[in-house]
């Protein structure tokens, strides 16, 4: 049996690092808009050492795909990362960036599967000169196949992945949902994909490729709603505010607002009607199986909000929580960030800079408890460490002169 190949030293580079679980690691960015970006950050915030390519081809003044560069959706994806402007379409830049792709661990793309071949920063181009690189793409339909060419953009993916045929109300027509969920999925698919090909690279000593799509993930986030087809023939409908099987489960008035209330089996929707007063409601033949309440969902919701219209939001949140019946408020964002809990967590966070701008960001939702992900930097400006990242990775003062002479950075 082939022993795992030995592993050269690590090539950590001098950068604040915003947690010490992914600083050996160093990724390499061509992404943009949203997708491939969200992949990246997700590395970023775990300490990878992330160099952002920015292409000479964009705005240095600030506008992106995505918006301007110092806007809230650009400063959200692109926190911890430095940047560096390269022109792959020049022979000098590409030889530069198979430079900088023989030293570094990762290299994340959502080019359009054409692309990449086309510059000579594909897969097979860069595993000829680093066999331990992992590669991470994502496309808007897959690296091959009748729709391979094909732009992609989430609403698209939602469309085409079943999502719309499912959200809205019964009879209004196709609805998309509120976040670009196909965009954000395959990114965050497509960053677990790179780091089990990176724990698998510890074994074998070979990186791999490691492709998702838009529309594989937006098919993947279905989940039960995909497994009644594939398993019992059924289609999912629209629903509403209300769950598929879980009856009742939905939105519901109160004095003051709405309310959610989700009940999943029948000691639960017990404990709710002798919560609101109708202990009546939980004996009816009606409604007292879940395919009875399911079969008349719209009866049994309008009897619930009979007695929920009668207090406010608040009061109904303290009992039937007491009650043991899981319920919300449906908060705007603005109220979402006020709430205690919220608040408690931590998730919203400051972002340092030495400029003393206000850059208040999303953190990561998960915590570990001895390599936590912090803010350590704002985004970085257009091309901003491009002659600290090429020293870092051994080009001279001189070749760098150079390159800028030539336009090439």
């Amino acid at each position: 049996m082939v022993g795992p190949q030995s592993a050269p030293e690590p090539f950590k580079m001098p950068f604040p690092h915003a947690s010490e679980a992914l600083s050996r690691f160093t990724v390499l960015d061509l992404t943009r808009v949203r997708s491939g970006p969200t992949c990246v950050r997700q590395l970023a915030d775990w300490g990878a050492s992330v160099v952002k390519i920015d292409a000479l081809t964009e705005d240095a003044g600030g506008e992106q795909p995505g918006g301007p560069r110092r806007g809230s959706d650009f400063q959200n994806l692109h926190r911890n990362k430095r940047a560096m402007t390269l022109n792959l379409k020049d022979e000098r830049g590409l030889a530069v960036f198979k430079r900088l792709a023989a030293r570094a661990d990762v290299v994340v793309e959502n080019f359009r599967p054409d692309v990449k071949k086309k510059l000579g920063i594909d897969y097979d181009s860069l595993a000829a000169i680093n066999p331990r690189i992992v590669y991470g793409s994502i496309s808007g339909f897959g690296q091959d196949g009748p729709y391979h060419k094909r732009p992609g953009f989430d609403q698209i993916a939602q469309g085409m992945g079943g999502l719309m045929s499912i959200t809205g109300a019964p009879g209004e027509g196709p609805m998309r949902v509120g976040i670009p969920v196909a965009d954000l999925t395959a990114g965050l698919f497509c960053a677990m994909g790179i780091l089990t090909a990176l724990l698998e690279r510890e074994v074998s000593g070979k990186g791999q490729w490691v492709q998702t799509s838009l529309l594989q993930a937006q098919i993947f986030m279905l989940d039960f709603q995909a497994a009644r087809w594939l398993m019992e023939k059924e289609v999912a409908r629209q629903a509403g505010n209300n769950h598929p099987t879980s009856i009742p489960t939905g939105v519901f008035k109160t004095s003051d607002g709405y309310i959610n209330i989700a009940t999943t089996g029948g000691r639960i929707w017990e404990r709710c009607a002798q919560a609101i007063g109708a202990p009546e409601l939980y004996a009816h033949p009606d409604y007292a199986t879940a395919p009875a309440r399911s079969k008349n969902r719209d009866a049994l919701n309008a009897e619930i909000e009979k007695r929920t219209v009668t207090k406010s939001t608040e009061t109904w949140v303290r009992e039937l929580n007491e009650a043991g019946v899981p319920c919300g408020p449906i908060y705007a964002i603005d109220q979402m960030f006020e709430d205690a809990q919220v608040k408690h967590l931590g998730i919203a966070q400051d972002v340092p800079n030495d400029e003393g701008r206000h850059i208040r960001l999303v953190g990561q939702p998960v915590t570990l408890s001895r390599t936590p992900s912090r803010m350590v930097a704002r985004p970085p400006e257009f091309g901003e460490q491009t002659d600290e990242v090429l020293k870092e990775f051994g080009l001279s003062a001189d070749e760098i002169a150079r390159l800028r002479d030539a336009k090439v950075v």
